[in-house]
């Protein structure tokens, strides 16, 4: 079968809509904007591993920053500064082309979300999420994107695992698809894929008995963004600690550190 009768087969078989799958964008923006109104952004952070977005009324929100593909020393426009400007700007670069661009974008509508989020119930030690995704002995889960804690953790549930990871060159990525609609029971998928651009044409590939949980710091924690989509879970990281989040982006940190002043908030949709 080849992939576009696949992407149709899987669509049809959990009723995922193309257009709605696509415009997650759209979504996350229209889901974000009455939490936008009136608000700046004030500080903005764009790290080698994650950026950090701060707003006025002391949200908090990161995102992954993807490799930027700069020929010069520029990687973001002379004129582009949204610090001190509209949230609802910056926001709206959630539908740019530019992957940085939607990293940025994403990492505001967290910081937007943040009151909300922040309170939301936490799972510390993933169990809430691995219960959610009826994770045992001989579970067939598939993981997009390494996630290397969590590895250990599948393993002593005697769950089997496949996992794939574009920036790590882990895996075949075609073979993995097919998997993704014949083999897997639950998918662990990082939340880099909104910002690659790459979750519709995932989704599109599970099949509709399939549990699919969003993770990572990236993870917007907006029920409203996935109504309708194959989207099970939300497991994000909320910091708590803004100076904390900003100088870890500026020193290129990772998950680990930025979790030491976080809350690890998961939701079921």
């Amino acid at each position: 079968m080849d992939a576009a009768l696949r992407r149709r087969t899987a669509r049809a078989s959990f009723g995922l809509d193309k257009e709605a799958a696509v415009d997650i964008y759209a979504r996350l923006q229209h889901a974000m904007q009455a939490k936008a109104e009136g608000k700046l952004l004030e500080t903005l952070s764009i790290g080698l591993g994650y950026t950090c977005a701060c707003t006025s009324d002391g949200g908090v929100g990161v995102a992954f920053t993807p490799r930027p593909d700069a020929a010069g020393c520029s990687v973001l426009d002379a004129d582009e500064d949204y610090e001190g400007r509209a949230a609802s700007e910056s926001l709206a670069l959630l539908g740019a082309g530019d992957p940085l661009h939607r990293a940025v974008g994403l990492a505001v509508a967290n910081a937007l979300n943040h009151a909300e989020a922040k309170d939301m119930p936490e799972d510390r030690d993933n169990s809430v999420l691995f219960d959610a995704l009826k994770i045992g002995p001989g579970s067939r889960v598939a993981m997009v994107g390494c996630f290397t804690p969590l590895i250990r953790r599948l393993k002593e549930r005697g769950a089997e695992l496949e996992v794939v990871d574009r920036g790590r060159g882990l895996g075949d990525e075609d073979a993995f698809k097919e998997k993704l609609g014949s083999w897997a029971q639950a998918v662990i998928m990082t939340s880099t894929s909104i910002i690659n651009n790459t979750l519709e044409e995932l989704l599109a590939c599970v099949s509709g008995r399939t549990r699919v949980a969003l993770l990572g710091p990236s993870t917007p924690l907006e029920p409203e963004a996935f109504a309708g989509l194959p989207v099970h879970v939300l497991a994000g990281t909320v910091p708590l600690d803004g100076e904390a989040a900003l100088r870890a982006v500026r020193h290129a940190k990772g998950t680990p550190v930025i979790q030491r002043f976080s809350r690890k908030p998961c939701i079921m949709l």
